[in-house]
Protein backbone atom coordinates (compact mmCIF):
# COMPACT_ATOMS: atom_id res chain seq x y z
CA UNK A 1 0.00 0.00 0.00
CA UNK A 2 1.09 3.72 -0.80
CA UNK A 3 2.27 5.95 2.11
CA UNK A 4 0.09 7.83 3.81
CA UNK A 5 0.26 11.64 4.07
CA UNK A 6 0.43 11.25 8.11
CA UNK A 7 3.37 8.32 7.06
CA UNK A 8 6.68 8.46 9.18
CA UNK A 9 9.77 8.22 7.84
CA UNK A 10 13.68 9.02 8.73
CA UNK A 11 15.13 11.34 6.50
CA UNK A 12 13.02 13.97 5.95
CA UNK A 13 10.14 15.74 7.74
CA UNK A 14 7.26 13.50 8.07
CA UNK A 15 4.27 14.05 4.81
CA UNK A 16 6.32 15.86 2.77
CA UNK A 17 6.48 15.02 -0.76
CA UNK A 18 9.76 14.19 -0.64
CA UNK A 19 9.17 11.22 2.14
CA UNK A 20 6.31 10.19 0.59
CA UNK A 21 8.12 9.24 -2.37
CA UNK A 22 10.86 7.68 -1.37
CA UNK A 23 8.35 5.86 0.65
CA UNK A 24 6.28 4.91 -2.12
CA UNK A 25 9.97 3.59 -3.98
CA UNK A 26 11.08 1.69 -1.02
CA UNK A 27 6.99 -0.08 -1.15
CA UNK A 28 7.54 -0.28 -5.04
CA UNK A 29 11.30 -1.99 -5.08
CA UNK A 30 10.40 -4.60 -2.10
CA UNK A 31 7.12 -5.79 -4.04
CA UNK A 32 9.05 -5.82 -7.28
CA UNK A 33 12.01 -8.25 -5.23
CA UNK A 34 9.20 -10.44 -3.74
CA UNK A 35 7.58 -10.45 -6.31
CA UNK A 36 9.61 -10.88 -9.54
CA UNK A 37 9.01 -8.68 -12.80
CA UNK A 38 5.38 -6.85 -12.93
CA UNK A 39 3.45 -4.48 -15.28
CA UNK A 40 3.00 -1.00 -14.40
CA UNK A 41 -0.66 -1.87 -13.76
CA UNK A 42 0.41 -4.59 -11.41
CA UNK A 43 2.19 -2.29 -9.45
CA UNK A 44 -0.45 0.16 -9.00
CA UNK A 45 -2.77 -2.52 -7.84
CA UNK A 46 -0.60 -3.53 -5.20
CA UNK A 47 0.53 -0.25 -3.94
CA UNK A 48 -2.90 1.71 -4.42
CA UNK A 49 -1.21 4.29 -6.49
CA UNK A 50 -2.82 5.65 -9.81
CA UNK A 51 -1.50 4.71 -13.24
CA UNK A 52 0.32 7.97 -13.74
CA UNK A 53 1.79 7.92 -10.10
CA UNK A 54 3.17 4.61 -10.82
CA UNK A 55 4.14 5.12 -14.14
CA UNK A 56 6.20 8.29 -12.83
CA UNK A 57 7.40 6.06 -10.27
CA UNK A 58 8.88 3.28 -12.57
CA UNK A 59 10.29 6.08 -14.58
CA UNK A 60 12.18 7.74 -11.76
CA UNK A 61 13.27 4.28 -10.12
CA UNK A 62 14.86 3.36 -13.37
CA UNK A 63 16.42 6.61 -14.37
CA UNK A 64 18.81 6.09 -11.27
CA UNK A 65 19.47 2.88 -11.87
CA UNK A 66 16.91 0.48 -9.43
CA UNK A 67 14.79 -0.80 -12.14
CA UNK A 68 14.47 -2.22 -15.50
CA UNK A 69 12.47 -3.22 -18.47
CA UNK A 70 13.00 -6.71 -18.77
CA UNK A 71 10.15 -7.92 -21.97
CA UNK A 72 6.53 -7.49 -22.38
CA UNK A 73 3.42 -9.76 -21.21
CA UNK A 74 1.84 -11.27 -24.21
CA UNK A 75 -1.11 -13.46 -25.26
CA UNK A 76 -3.46 -11.66 -23.91
CA UNK A 77 -6.26 -8.81 -25.67
CA UNK A 78 -5.44 -5.29 -25.92
CA UNK A 79 -1.30 -3.88 -26.14
CA UNK A 80 1.17 -5.62 -25.04
CA UNK A 81 2.27 -4.74 -21.16
CA UNK A 82 5.71 -3.51 -20.67
CA UNK A 83 7.44 -5.65 -17.64
CA UNK A 84 9.52 -4.10 -15.12
CA UNK A 85 11.93 -5.65 -12.68
CA UNK A 86 15.37 -4.73 -10.01
CA UNK A 87 18.15 -3.99 -11.86
CA UNK A 88 20.40 -7.02 -10.58
CA UNK A 89 23.43 -4.86 -10.98
CA UNK A 90 22.15 -1.84 -8.41
CA UNK A 91 24.47 -3.45 -5.71
CA UNK A 92 26.33 -7.02 -4.94
CA UNK A 93 27.08 -8.12 -1.79
CA UNK A 94 29.49 -11.32 -0.57
CA UNK A 95 29.19 -13.78 1.87
CA UNK A 96 31.54 -16.36 3.81
CA UNK A 97 30.96 -19.14 5.64
CA UNK A 98 34.35 -20.28 7.57
CA UNK A 99 34.99 -23.56 9.59
CA UNK A 100 37.95 -25.25 10.37
CA UNK A 101 39.48 -26.20 7.23
CA UNK A 102 38.79 -23.24 5.35
CA UNK A 103 36.73 -20.27 4.02
CA UNK A 104 33.46 -20.54 0.95
CA UNK A 105 32.86 -17.30 -0.44
CA UNK A 106 29.74 -16.44 -2.43
CA UNK A 107 28.32 -13.28 -4.32
CA UNK A 108 24.94 -12.46 -5.01
CA UNK A 109 23.43 -9.29 -6.83
CA UNK A 110 20.38 -7.30 -5.17
CA UNK A 111 17.99 -9.62 -6.04
CA UNK A 112 19.74 -12.67 -3.90
CA UNK A 113 21.06 -14.05 -7.31
CA UNK A 114 24.71 -15.89 -6.47
CA UNK A 115 26.72 -15.09 -9.55
CA UNK A 116 30.34 -16.14 -8.15
CA UNK A 117 31.56 -19.07 -5.57
CA UNK A 118 34.97 -19.38 -4.35
CA UNK A 119 36.57 -22.19 -1.55
CA UNK A 120 39.76 -21.27 -0.27
CA UNK A 121 41.29 -24.31 1.64
CA UNK A 122 42.99 -23.48 5.00
CA UNK A 123 42.68 -26.00 7.56
CA UNK A 124 43.05 -24.46 11.45
CA UNK A 125 45.64 -27.00 11.89
CA UNK A 126 47.96 -25.87 9.75
CA UNK A 127 50.27 -23.07 11.94
CA UNK A 128 50.73 -20.88 8.58
CA UNK A 129 47.02 -19.60 8.80
CA UNK A 130 47.19 -18.32 12.18
CA UNK A 131 48.51 -14.34 10.65
CA UNK A 132 46.33 -14.76 7.80
CA UNK A 133 43.06 -14.15 8.10
CA UNK A 134 42.54 -10.77 6.36
CA UNK A 135 45.02 -12.55 3.61
CA UNK A 136 42.43 -15.98 3.34
CA UNK A 137 39.48 -13.49 3.29
CA UNK A 138 40.29 -11.52 0.70
CA UNK A 139 41.52 -14.58 -1.51
CA UNK A 140 38.09 -16.27 -1.11
CA UNK A 141 35.91 -12.97 -1.79
CA UNK A 142 38.01 -11.93 -5.01
CA UNK A 143 37.59 -15.73 -6.13
CA UNK A 144 33.87 -15.49 -6.06
CA UNK A 145 34.05 -11.90 -7.77
CA UNK A 146 36.35 -13.13 -10.28
CA UNK A 147 34.07 -16.10 -10.60
CA UNK A 148 31.07 -13.07 -11.42
CA UNK A 149 32.76 -10.80 -13.49
CA UNK A 150 32.96 -8.30 -10.82
CA UNK A 151 36.04 -6.10 -8.45
CA UNK A 152 36.14 -5.31 -5.08
CA UNK A 153 34.75 -1.74 -5.79
CA UNK A 154 31.38 -3.49 -6.92
CA UNK A 155 30.59 -4.89 -3.22
CA UNK A 156 28.06 -3.06 -0.86
CA UNK A 157 28.48 -5.04 1.96
CA UNK A 158 30.33 -8.48 3.45
CA UNK A 159 28.48 -11.16 5.82
CA UNK A 160 30.86 -13.76 7.51
CA UNK A 161 29.53 -17.07 9.08
CA UNK A 162 31.84 -18.17 11.75
CA UNK A 163 31.86 -20.24 14.74
CA UNK A 164 31.70 -18.99 17.68
CA UNK A 165 29.93 -15.57 18.52
CA UNK A 166 31.07 -11.41 18.36
CA UNK A 167 30.93 -10.09 21.70
CA UNK A 168 29.33 -6.74 21.19
CA UNK A 169 31.12 -5.01 24.41
CA UNK A 170 34.72 -6.05 23.36
CA UNK A 171 34.56 -7.12 19.67
CA UNK A 172 36.08 -10.21 19.92
CA UNK A 173 34.92 -13.75 18.66
CA UNK A 174 33.93 -16.17 21.40
CA UNK A 175 33.67 -19.74 21.73
CA UNK A 176 35.81 -20.26 18.53
CA UNK A 177 39.41 -21.05 20.40
CA UNK A 178 39.84 -23.38 17.20
CA UNK A 179 39.75 -20.95 14.51
CA UNK A 180 43.51 -18.95 15.26
CA UNK A 181 43.52 -15.79 13.44
CA UNK A 182 40.02 -14.31 14.74
CA UNK A 183 40.14 -13.93 18.21
CA UNK A 184 41.42 -10.30 17.02
CA UNK A 185 39.89 -6.94 19.08
CA UNK A 186 39.89 -5.25 15.71
CA UNK A 187 39.16 -8.18 13.27
CA UNK A 188 35.79 -6.78 12.34
CA UNK A 189 37.81 -3.39 11.31
CA UNK A 190 40.86 -5.53 9.85
CA UNK A 191 38.62 -7.25 7.52
CA UNK A 192 36.64 -3.90 6.55
CA UNK A 193 39.88 -2.20 5.78
CA UNK A 194 41.11 -5.47 3.71
CA UNK A 195 37.73 -5.37 1.46
CA UNK A 196 36.38 -1.97 1.80
CA UNK A 197 32.54 -2.60 2.76
CA UNK A 198 30.99 -3.02 5.99
CA UNK A 199 31.23 -6.36 7.46
CA UNK A 200 28.95 -8.31 9.67
CA UNK A 201 30.19 -11.21 11.44
CA UNK A 202 27.05 -13.30 12.80
CA UNK A 203 27.56 -16.91 14.24
CA UNK A 204 27.24 -19.59 12.03
CA UNK A 205 24.06 -21.77 12.98
CA UNK A 206 22.20 -18.00 13.64
CA UNK A 207 22.63 -18.00 9.79
CA UNK A 208 21.45 -21.12 9.10
CA UNK A 209 18.36 -20.86 11.40
CA UNK A 210 17.64 -17.79 9.29
CA UNK A 211 18.11 -19.92 6.64
CA UNK A 212 15.31 -22.08 7.98
CA UNK A 213 13.17 -18.95 8.58
CA UNK A 214 12.82 -17.62 4.96
CA UNK A 215 13.70 -20.73 2.88
CA UNK A 216 12.84 -23.74 5.26
CA UNK A 217 10.81 -25.91 7.16
CA UNK A 218 10.74 -22.85 10.01
CA UNK A 219 8.85 -20.78 7.50
CA UNK A 220 5.51 -21.00 8.95
CA UNK A 221 7.08 -20.33 12.86
CA UNK A 222 7.65 -17.47 14.79
CA UNK A 223 9.11 -19.75 17.82
CA UNK A 224 11.73 -22.08 17.08
CA UNK A 225 15.20 -23.16 18.07
CA UNK A 226 17.46 -24.77 15.57
CA UNK A 227 20.35 -27.27 16.56
CA UNK A 228 23.14 -27.83 15.26
CA UNK A 229 25.08 -31.43 14.79
CA UNK A 230 28.26 -31.02 13.21
CA UNK A 231 31.98 -31.23 13.87
CA UNK A 232 30.66 -29.00 16.53
CA UNK A 233 26.84 -28.33 18.35
CA UNK A 234 25.29 -24.78 18.90
CA UNK A 235 22.01 -24.12 18.76
CA UNK A 236 19.89 -21.22 17.63
CA UNK A 237 16.74 -19.44 19.27
CA UNK A 238 14.01 -17.86 17.40
CA UNK A 239 11.28 -16.30 19.51
CA UNK A 240 8.72 -14.09 18.26
CA UNK A 241 10.58 -13.88 14.82
CA UNK A 242 13.83 -12.54 15.96
CA UNK A 243 17.07 -14.06 17.07
CA UNK A 244 17.95 -14.47 20.46
CA UNK A 245 21.40 -13.10 20.99
CA UNK A 246 22.15 -12.88 24.97
CA UNK A 247 24.29 -10.13 26.51
CA UNK A 248 27.51 -11.50 25.01
CA UNK A 249 25.96 -13.04 22.01
CA UNK A 250 26.63 -16.78 23.53
CA UNK A 251 22.91 -17.61 23.49
CA UNK A 252 22.63 -20.95 22.05
CA UNK A 253 26.28 -22.47 22.53
CA UNK A 254 24.52 -25.26 24.01
CA UNK A 255 27.57 -27.50 22.55
CA UNK A 256 29.47 -26.35 26.06
CA UNK A 257 26.48 -27.39 28.21
CA UNK A 258 27.08 -29.42 31.60
CA UNK A 259 25.11 -32.82 30.66
CA UNK A 260 24.98 -36.55 32.76
CA UNK A 261 27.99 -38.72 30.82
CA UNK A 262 30.10 -35.97 29.44
CA UNK A 263 33.26 -34.27 30.74
CA UNK A 264 32.61 -30.53 31.90
CA UNK A 265 33.73 -28.11 29.22
CA UNK A 266 36.64 -26.04 30.60
CA UNK A 267 39.21 -23.33 29.28
CA UNK A 268 42.82 -23.26 29.43
CA UNK A 269 45.73 -24.03 27.24
CA UNK A 270 44.56 -27.85 26.49
CA UNK A 271 41.03 -26.82 25.28
CA UNK A 272 42.35 -23.85 23.04
CA UNK A 273 42.56 -26.03 20.12
CA UNK A 274 39.32 -28.03 19.96
CA UNK A 275 36.17 -27.04 18.79
CA UNK A 276 34.16 -29.13 21.97
CA UNK A 277 36.21 -27.40 24.52
CA UNK A 278 37.22 -30.52 26.11
CA UNK A 279 33.51 -31.09 27.06
CA UNK A 280 30.05 -30.23 27.31
CA UNK A 281 26.81 -31.59 24.94
CA UNK A 282 29.13 -31.06 22.35
CA UNK A 283 31.15 -34.64 23.35
CA UNK A 284 28.14 -36.67 23.13
CA UNK A 285 26.48 -35.64 19.85
CA UNK A 286 29.47 -33.95 17.39
CA UNK A 287 30.62 -35.87 14.77
CA UNK A 288 33.64 -37.15 16.33
CA UNK A 289 31.94 -38.55 19.24
CA UNK A 290 29.39 -39.80 17.00
CA UNK A 291 32.20 -41.93 14.96
CA UNK A 292 33.66 -43.01 18.38
CA UNK A 293 30.34 -44.59 19.08
CA UNK A 294 29.60 -46.22 15.77
CA UNK A 295 33.31 -47.49 16.53
CA UNK A 296 31.81 -49.35 20.07
CA UNK A 297 29.69 -51.21 18.35
CA UNK A 298 31.65 -52.42 15.42
CA UNK A 299 30.97 -50.18 12.97
CA UNK A 300 34.24 -48.14 11.53
CA UNK A 301 33.95 -45.32 9.85
CA UNK A 302 36.01 -42.16 8.92
CA UNK A 303 32.88 -40.00 9.02
CA UNK A 304 29.96 -39.21 11.46
CA UNK A 305 28.24 -39.62 7.59
CA UNK A 306 29.48 -42.67 6.31
CA UNK A 307 28.94 -44.13 10.63
CA UNK A 308 25.22 -43.60 10.40
CA UNK A 309 25.37 -44.69 6.81
CA UNK A 310 26.51 -47.95 8.21
CA UNK A 311 24.14 -47.96 10.93
CA UNK A 312 20.76 -47.38 8.92
CA UNK A 313 21.74 -50.41 6.98
CA UNK A 314 22.93 -52.63 9.75
CA UNK A 315 20.35 -54.22 12.10
CA UNK A 316 21.61 -54.91 15.36
CA UNK A 317 25.20 -52.82 15.87
CA UNK A 318 23.27 -50.42 13.62
CA UNK A 319 20.47 -49.87 15.90
CA UNK A 320 22.34 -49.80 18.91
CA UNK A 321 24.22 -46.79 17.65
CA UNK A 322 21.13 -44.70 16.45
CA UNK A 323 18.82 -45.78 19.85
CA UNK A 324 21.95 -44.32 21.85
CA UNK A 325 22.71 -41.49 20.16
CA UNK A 326 18.90 -40.44 19.98
CA UNK A 327 19.04 -40.86 23.63
CA UNK A 328 21.82 -38.64 24.14
CA UNK A 329 19.87 -35.99 21.73
CA UNK A 330 17.13 -36.07 23.63
CA UNK A 331 18.91 -35.55 26.80
CA UNK A 332 20.52 -32.07 25.32
CA UNK A 333 17.45 -30.86 23.30
CA UNK A 334 14.87 -31.59 26.60
CA UNK A 335 17.28 -28.88 28.06
CA UNK A 336 16.32 -26.19 25.49
CA UNK A 337 12.86 -27.22 25.95
CA UNK A 338 12.74 -26.73 29.02
CA UNK A 339 14.07 -23.45 29.12
CA UNK A 340 12.70 -21.64 25.98
CA UNK A 341 9.49 -23.83 25.08
CA UNK A 342 9.73 -23.36 21.26
CA UNK A 343 6.96 -24.37 19.08
CA UNK A 344 9.60 -26.57 16.55
CA UNK A 345 13.05 -28.09 16.72
CA UNK A 346 14.51 -28.24 13.89
CA UNK A 347 17.39 -30.58 13.31
CA UNK A 348 20.75 -29.81 11.20
CA UNK A 349 24.13 -30.54 10.51
CA UNK A 350 25.69 -33.75 9.65
CA UNK A 351 24.53 -35.81 12.27
CA UNK A 352 20.98 -34.74 11.82
CA UNK A 353 21.53 -35.18 7.99
CA UNK A 354 22.63 -38.33 8.06
CA UNK A 355 20.45 -39.68 10.54
CA UNK A 356 17.38 -38.70 8.64
CA UNK A 357 14.01 -39.15 9.55
CA UNK A 358 15.01 -42.63 11.39
CA UNK A 359 16.72 -40.47 13.85
CA UNK A 360 14.25 -38.03 14.01
CA UNK A 361 11.68 -40.54 15.16
CA UNK A 362 13.45 -41.96 18.00
CA UNK A 363 14.83 -39.07 19.28
CA UNK A 364 11.02 -37.81 19.52
CA UNK A 365 10.21 -40.96 20.99
CA UNK A 366 12.84 -40.49 23.47
CA UNK A 367 11.22 -37.14 24.25
CA UNK A 368 8.11 -38.66 24.42
CA UNK A 369 6.37 -38.75 28.35
CA UNK A 370 9.34 -36.45 29.33
CA UNK A 371 7.53 -34.11 31.97
CA UNK A 372 7.92 -30.83 29.10
CA UNK A 373 6.32 -28.85 26.41
CA UNK A 374 6.48 -31.31 23.29
CA UNK A 375 7.89 -29.22 20.24
CA UNK A 376 7.16 -30.39 16.65
CA UNK A 377 10.41 -32.12 15.75
CA UNK A 378 11.90 -31.69 11.67
CA UNK A 379 14.79 -32.31 10.17
CA UNK A 380 16.37 -29.31 7.94
CA UNK A 381 15.41 -29.55 4.54
CA UNK A 382 17.48 -26.66 2.93
CA UNK A 383 19.41 -27.89 0.42
CA UNK A 384 23.19 -26.62 0.28
CA UNK A 385 25.21 -24.85 2.97
CA UNK A 386 22.54 -23.24 5.06
CA UNK A 387 25.37 -21.05 6.76
CA UNK A 388 25.63 -19.62 3.18
CA UNK A 389 22.14 -19.38 2.75
CA UNK A 390 21.85 -17.70 5.86
CA UNK A 391 24.99 -14.65 5.34
CA UNK A 392 23.59 -14.66 1.88
CA UNK A 393 19.51 -13.79 2.77
CA UNK A 394 21.23 -11.28 5.64
CA UNK A 395 23.64 -9.57 3.26
CA UNK A 396 20.72 -8.93 0.69
CA UNK A 397 18.37 -8.18 3.59
CA UNK A 398 21.17 -5.22 4.40
CA UNK A 399 22.05 -3.92 1.10
CA UNK A 400 18.65 -3.63 0.24
CA UNK A 401 18.07 -0.80 3.34
CA UNK A 402 20.65 1.50 2.18
CA UNK A 403 20.26 0.92 -2.25
CA UNK A 404 16.42 0.77 -1.87
CA UNK A 405 16.31 4.11 0.18
CA UNK A 406 15.76 6.58 -3.12
CA UNK A 407 15.75 10.02 -0.48
CA UNK A 408 19.67 9.86 -0.62
CA UNK A 409 19.15 10.93 -4.37
CA UNK A 410 17.53 13.96 -3.36
CA UNK A 411 20.33 14.70 -0.80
Amino acid sequence: MAASPGSNTQGGTPGTPRVLRAMNDRTALELLAAHGPLTRTRLGELTGLSKPTASQLLTRLESVGLVRTTGNVTGRPGPNAQLYEIDPAAAHVAALAVDQEGITAAVADITGQVVGEHRVTAPATDASVTNRTGELVAEAVDGALAAAGLGRDDLHSTVIGTPGALDPRTGTLRYAPHLPGWQSRTLRDDLAEVLHTPIVIENDVNLAAIAEQHHGTAQDFDDFALVWADEGVGAAIVLHGTLLRGATGGAGEIGYMPLPGAPLARGGPDAAARPDGGGGFQKLVGSPAVVELARDHGIDAPTATKALATALRTPGPGDEVLTELARRLATGLASVVAVVDPELVVLSGEVAQAGGDRLRQLVEAEMTGLALPSPQLRISEIEGDPILIGALRTAVADARQTVFDTARFDA
